[in-house]
């Protein structure tokens, strides 16, 4: 939450600077508030996970939240009851017929990586929905696949694929502290990683409008802001449990699938040993300040979103 605090009063502009959030008497004065209208399109197998993780974040700041699960109109998962789906979801086709508006959108990863982005069968109604975001959604964040499908529909910029699974906490660099998504944040942290496909940086940079905000010299670029379409695109996963790598390992394991053991996860890189969650904190940092900034920024009046 911001602090309010006279603009002339010269801890206004040191806090800034420092990226603390600062709100000049004016601005409160004429600030309204309402719930956050909060969109999660979401992509994944295990829904009920998904919900949960993300429910979890965005859930732990002060301020009201409207969540609303929304899912891709023809593709059926397998993986979560109908009665869930029919009793907690809509269809984009429904929520864009309606014509409704969000505050912030929260589009999820898939398990398709290996796939051409051309070749998902529910690609082009996805590329609607990038395009929707536009006059929709006053902010949008993508993870994962979710946000290496947005950046290469809005900039051209292609996933390659890797010669082996990044699998386990990888250390970051914070690469813009004085960013807003950034407050609170240590000079590095770690976050968890699990994919076969990477962005790289010099692609990024090369794009206009591009930001990286966190940077690993092992697995390149995790968090990238783009300014231009009022989006965030993180390849990595600050949202997983504790177990959720460990998941992932035992699953590859009972498949008979070459797995090897997630990275500086278990302690010793032992599998029989309970990992630690050290990226707890920096997760909720994220999408707390996230929902910050749509707070500070996004219209009183929903309609006039994308306008």
């Amino acid at each position: 939450m911001p602090i309010k605090i006279p603009a002339d009063l010269p801890a206004y502009a040191v806090l800034t600077r420092e990226g603390v959030m600062v709100m000049d008497e004016d601005e409160a004065a004429t600030q309204d508030i309402r719930p956050l209208r909060i969109g999660l399109l979401n992509l994944m197998p295990k829904k009920i996970q998904t919900e949960n993780q993300f429910a979890r974040l965005i859930g732990a700041t002060p301020l009201q939240i409207e969540l609303s699960l929304i899912r891709m109109t023809e593709h059926q998962t397998r993986n979560t009851a109908v009665d869930h789906m029919e009793s907690f979801y809509r269809s984009f086709e429904d929520v864009n017929r309606a014509d409704e508006k969000f505050d912030g959108l929260i589009i999820t990863g898939a398990p398709i990586e290996h796939l051409d982005f051309r070749e998902v069968t529910y690609w082009d109604e996805l590329s609607r929905v990038f395009d929707w975001t536009q006059s929709h959604v006053h902010s949008t964040f993508g993870v994962c696949w979710g946000g290496m499908a947005m950046i290469n529909h809005f900039h051209g910029v292609q996933k390659h694929i890797l010669d082996a699974k990044a699998f386990g906490c990888f250390r970051h660099d914070n690469m813009d502290p004085a960013s807003p998504y950034l407050r609170g944040f240590s000079d590095d942290m770690v976050v968890p990683v699990s994919r076969w496909t990477e962005m790289r940086q010099a692609e990024i940079e090369a794009a206009p409008g591009l930001s990286t905000l966190l940077y690993s010299s092992e697995v390149g670029p995790c968090l990238v802001e783009d300014v231009p379409h009022r989006a965030l695109y993180v390849f990595n996963h600050f949202e997983y449990d504790s177990d959720t790598l460990k998941q992932e390992y035992d699953r590859d394991i009972a498949a008979g699938t070459p797995i090897n053991v997630p990275c500086n996860y278990y302690p010793d890189d032992d599998p029989s040993k309970a990992p630690r969650n050290r990226w707890r904190s920096h997760a909720h940092l994220l999408y707390g300040n996230w929902i910050s900034q749509i707070y500070q920024t996004t219209p009183y009046d929903i309609t006039a979103i994308g306008t």
